[in-house]
């Protein structure tokens, strides 16, 4: 899997892990061209940012075109356009235009646009299956009470450990954030971290500290990070034990560290399993992010691309029902997709237990955990909150009083929501 260096408002912290370097460019498999088209009366346009793993876009198109073969009134134009770094910025572009999608990818789901009006609700998609979905993709989706979009797939985040280091160093998995930093110090020797979290020492750290002494970042209207500050505090322990690897060739979400044995334990994505079983055998094991003390909770973030329905589109009805019958009912698709181009979770729970290559080891251990574990940015989240959030972290990691850097940090974020629910 290859990764963009440019990303979206979120980056690395806010969407799925599935890019490519490379132009930028728009391009449709043109469905007006084929025999399974030429008698249809509604075209549908169906936007994708460009996947980088090989045989994504054959895919996307083959289904299109078994969902006219099915529905010969309804032709899917897919258009197979920019990478992930300025995806973005050509959607809201088209958004505004009289060429809009009717159907769309979004990286990172953004609540804003539900409320200007830009999203189609898509609660009747659901239907009876809304139940059998990961509660975490829900509450993502879900802005004043109505679904947005569906999740396509969940990319789920794991602590990975080598189990023959910790045998060796006599600990086992942390189940809280004390034995997490405890584990890290006793695996910490020449030549190897006891955690990896990401080169700048922060990665994801600051939300599932947060979120594992049960706090979010935003509650309803308000920014409420800030009381978290006694576990995000927990950042300058672990850099003061020296325990956590810096500045490594690859990043957090690459399981090269992990791999090469640079450190004992990494937070990364599931994405990753594959390789890491290859080079380790079963040699790993997977957990949640700890709990932060016996009155938090363990957890497991998840990222994954989201589709949604254009609310001016003249076809509304035929993309809904497309993205029904596609993301729905099409459990063999929803499998494909999920499991044969990179390595990701199905969000129908149902479907997940259907899928071979998810039914055992680590890889049945992780869907367990996003099912039990998995949360979701809020979906007011955004890149400037971002930034504000994680440089207080990096401050609170070389020592600053946590209550200071995160209540600073906090006031700003809250000005951005305000703008923004205003």
């Amino acid at each position: 899997m290859s990764a963009s260096s440019a990303l979206s408002r979120r980056g690395f912290l806010g969407t799925s892990l599935l890019f490519v370097a490379g132009a930028a460019v728009a391009c449709s498999s043109n469905p007006q061209g084929t025999a399974a088209a030429k008698g249809a009366k509604v075209t549908l346009t169906q936007w994708y940012h460009q996947y980088g793993e090989e045989g994504t876009q054959a895919a996307v198109k083959r289904y299109a075109e078994q969902y006219t073969k099915a529905n010969p009134d309804v032709a899917i134009n897919v258009v197979w356009g920019a990478d992930t770094s300025q995806y973005e910025t050509k959607l809201n572009a088209a958004l505004l235009g009289a060429d809009a999608p009717d159907i769309f990818e979004l990286g990172d789901f953004r609540a804003e646009m539900a409320r200007a009006g830009q999203l189609e609700p898509l609660d009747d998609v659901y239907g009876a299956a809304k139940g059998g979905f990961n509660k975490a993709d829900l509450d993502y989706l879900t802005v004043d009470g109505k679904l947005y979009g569906i999740k396509t797939i969940d990319d789920v985040m794991v602590l990975y450990y080598r189990k023959s280091l910790l045998k060796k160093a006599g600990v086992t998995p942390p189940t809280t954030f004390a034995e997490l930093v405890d584990a890290a110090k006793k695996l910490t020797t020449d030549g190897v971290k006891g955690l990896f979290i990401g080169n700048d020492g922060i990665g994801d750290s600051p939300y599932l500290l947060a979120w594992s002494q049960g706090v979010d970042l935003i509650d309803g209207k308000k920014v409420v990070y800030a009381d978290a500050a006694r576990s995000i505090g927990g950042l300058h322990q672990l850099h003061s034990d020296k325990s956590v690897l810096l500045g490594f060739t690859t990043d957090w979400y690459d399981p090269g560290a992990f791999n090469q044995g640079a450190a004992a334990m990494q937070w990364g994505g599931m994405w990753s399993l594959p390789a890491i079983e290859k080079e380790l055998g079963d040699d790993f094991g997977v957990v949640p992010w700890p709990a932060y003390d016996s009155a938090g909770k363990p957890v497991a973030r998840l990222g994954g691309w989201t589709q949604a329905v254009n609310a001016k589109s003249k076809h509304v009805a035929e993309a809904k029902k497309y993205l029904q019958w596609l993301w729905i009912k099409q459990t063999d698709i929803q499998i494909d997709w999920a499991v044969k181009y990179g390595f990701h979770v199905p969000p129908q729970a149902e479907v997940a237990a259907k899928t071979p290559e998810l039914k055992k080891g680590a890889a049945k251990d992780a869907v367990a955990i996003a099912n039990k574990n998995g949360i979701s940015f809020p979906a007011e989240w955004t890149q400037a909150m971002q930034a504000s959030f994680i440089a207080a972290a990096a401050e609170i990691a070389k020592g600053a009083a946590p209550e200071k850097a995160l209540s600073k940090a906090q006031a700003t974020a809250q000005s951005a929501l305000d703008k923004q629910m205003g």
